[in-house]
């Protein structure tokens, strides 16, 4: 006797558990932005997933499997794309680069930055990286001999705003050293509105503004006339030096290459027929400052947070870095910076634990049918990063703090030896063609923040650990991290 075909039936997105919520508003009352991430990992934890919740009318479906984040991130842009409420706001915003744009416009605007960001020309503009270093260090340097408390989290901001602008732009604005730099404040408040208004409801600015929204729309006026006198002043001195290598240049031979990003994203702007308008090259300026600026001091901040209440890991990255430092204030040389693996690994390691980018959004742009779920064209879909990073199947001992399992030697060690090691559930940095092109950058602030701050101070929370807490503003910071600096 033949046994019955066993059949499995297709799940809609109704059929999904979901928490209960209210008609017509759905889950959006137990998800205030600050934490949001946090309940949608509860819920993940209580309901299993995938599961469903609505922002009002509109199912959202929630996902935690590793290999279906790869899945789907391999297949980006023809098959699926981002959360389409961020690229309708940042469009909104002027800011619609790199980060946010879909479809053919993505190709191109790819290859420029992945060239602006490449290895060798971040190995040719370390001495800059390794000044503005030198920089923070010295304004650190006088918070400590002054016993004053530095809010890290906006120094590490002021670092990395200047490190992006001078790299991708040609021009430093020096926020460290002075004290009240408007586009530092300005730039603040865009991922912060960004999250508000992908979370809303309804587009309510289009019909009244608050006194936040006037404020915010006339930051937005000074940020964006601050990128066109940017991208004004880089044509002048791009047609002063070709008129100086016209008569200098012998025939036949070809004037310099773009030195920096926005030289030659306005080089391709400025080709006969190339279709790209000033605006579009002042989105991909204003989404690299905003990029360049939170993710990377995030992870940093992050870092601090286990550096300064532990004693002995502090001592630890301390002498590691100093043997490399051989008695300079910041790593002398890209090839030394490349011995600073611990350095790198600590801030790898609390990112783990503190993900800055607590999920990641996207959108068929087909039907699918996804672990017997099928999907529509346009849904929603959230895929949570931490907890395949504190899943025991992929780290050993996941709550625990351990920078070392990031280091080679370790990496390489058997299975036994070092216990579970999936660095494919490690996804700060997304995957598959989209993958940030600014991973190397980051890791190189990392690796001199790090080694510059441990060889040079001793640092120490301000505030009791417990209280500082995770806060999403789009990107997941640290509530506060407030460090008392002493010199070594």
């Amino acid at each position: 006797m033949n046994a019955a075909p066993i059949t499995t039936s297709l799940r809609e997105i109704d059929d999904l558990p979901s928490p209960r919520g209210l008609p017509l508003l759905g889950n959006l009352h137990q998800l205030p932005p600050a934490t949001h991430h946090l309940t949608l990992e509860r819920w993940a934890a209580e309901l299993g997933t995938p599961y469903a919740f609505r922002f009002g009318t509109t199912p959202v479906t929630v996902w935690n499997d590793i290999e279906l984040s790869h899945a789907v991130m391999r297949e980006r842009p023809h098959r699926y794309r981002r959360y389409a409420p961020i690229e309708n706001i940042l469009k909104e915003f002027g800011c619609n680069g790199l980060f946010s744009i879909e479809g053919a416009a993505w190709e191109p605007q790819r290859r420029l930055v992945m060239q602006a960001l490449s290895i060798p020309h971040i190995k040719a503009f370390y001495p800059t990286l390794a000044a503005i270093t030198e920089r923070l260090r010295r304004r650190w340097e006088a918070a400590a001999r002054e016993a004053r408390v530095v809010d890290m989290t906006d120094d590490l901001k002021r670092f990395t705003v200047d490190v992006t602008s001078a790299l991708a732009f040609g021009e430093d604005p020096n926020t460290l050293e002075n004290e009240r730099v408007l586009i530092q404040e300005q730039l603040a408040m865009l991922l912060p509105m960004l999250m508000a208004r992908v979370n809303a409801p309804f587009a309510y600015w289009h019909y009244v503004k608050f006194p936040r929204d006037r404020k915010f729309d006339e930051a937005l006026i000074d940020v964006h006339r601050h990128i066109r006198e940017l991208m004004a002043r880089a044509r002048a001195r791009m047609r002063e030096e070709a008129a100086a290598e016209a008569c200098a240049t012998p025939l036949g031979e070809t004037p310099h290459a773009p030195r920096n990003l926005l030289e030659a994203m306005l080089a391709l702007r400025d080709a006969p027929d190339s279709g790209i308008t000033d605006d579009e090259v002042a989105a991909n300026v204003l989404t690299m400052l905003v990029a360049g600026e939170e993710t990377t001091a995030t992870s940093i901040a992050w870092a601090l947070l286990f550096l300064g209440s532990d004693d002995a890991l502090q001592t630890r990255v301390a002498t590691s870095a100093r043997r490399v430092l051989e008695g300079s204030t910041v790593c002398p040389s890209y090839g030394a910076m490349r011995e600073l693996d611990l350095c790198e690994a600590v801030c790898t390691e609390a990112s783990r634990l503190h993900p800055v980018a607590p999920y990641l959004s996207f959108e068929p742009l087909e039907e699918v049918r996804l672990q017997g779920v099928r999907l529509p064209a346009g849904t929603k879909m959230f895929m949570l990063n931490r907890p395949a990073m504190m899943d025991p199947n992929n780290y050993a001992d996941p709550g625990h703090y351990d920078p070392d399992r990031w280091l080679h030697d370790h990496r390489h060690e058997s299975a036994s030896q070092r216990g579970a090691h999936e660095p494919r559930a490690y996804l700060q940095f997304g995957a598959g063609p989209r993958v940030c092109p600014g991973r190397h950058l980051a890791a190189v602030e990392m690796r001199l923040v790090v080694s510059m701050l441990t060889a040079n101070f001793t640092a120490r929370l301000a505030t009791n650990p417990a209280d500082i807490r995770e806060v999403c503003t789009f990107t997941a910071v640290p509530s506060e991290m407030p460090m008392r600096l002493a010199l070594r």
